[in-house]
């Protein structure tokens, strides 16, 4: 191994636990400001693109296998649409948040909302984007013509 390698993953390790705490920022800063579930699962997914980039795409595969990544895209997606089913039994629309604390007049049923539909956009959007990276990352070349 070479020292631009080492270099390499010092820095990766380095910048790794900085993205990885300014996804969680940006997502649970988004009901309050821009951002939010789908900002914070491409952030948190580019850290591990970057892990990957320096320790190559199986080290990262037992990090995160790719049936975890599978359960997070559905999870997300359930977490969003049970979201919006809550609502709908609590007696209101479709996401209409206001009912999950409807003594509140602080608002206090918008942010327990949006930071629930939040969560689950952002798990499912992480899982999809390195999921994504793994197909095309480890998808054999494929021949040339010049090969035949």
């Amino acid at each position: 191994m070479g020292m631009g390698h080492v270099i390499l993953r010092v820095t990766i390790k380095l910048l790794f636990a900085p993205i990885v705490l300014f996804a969680f920022y940006v997502q649970f800063h988004g009901d309050y400001g821009p951002g939010g579930g789908f900002q914070a699962g491409v952030i948190l997914a580019v850290a591990f693109v970057l892990y990957a980039l320096g320790f190559g795409l199986e080290e990262t595969k037992r990090a995160i296998p790719p049936r975890f990544l599978t359960f997070g895209m559905a999870f997300g997606v359930m977490i969003y649409v049970g979201t919006g089913f809550l609502t709908l039994f609590l007696g209101g629309n479709f996401l209409d948040y206001n009912v999950l604390d409807p003594d509140s007049h602080h608002n206090a049923g918008q942010h327990l909302g949006i930071l629930m539909v939040e969560f689950g956009v952002g798990m499912a959007v992480a899982s999809t984007m390195l999921q994504i990276f793994y197909l095309f990352a480890g998808r054999e070349a494929e021949p040339s013509d010049d090969a035949w």
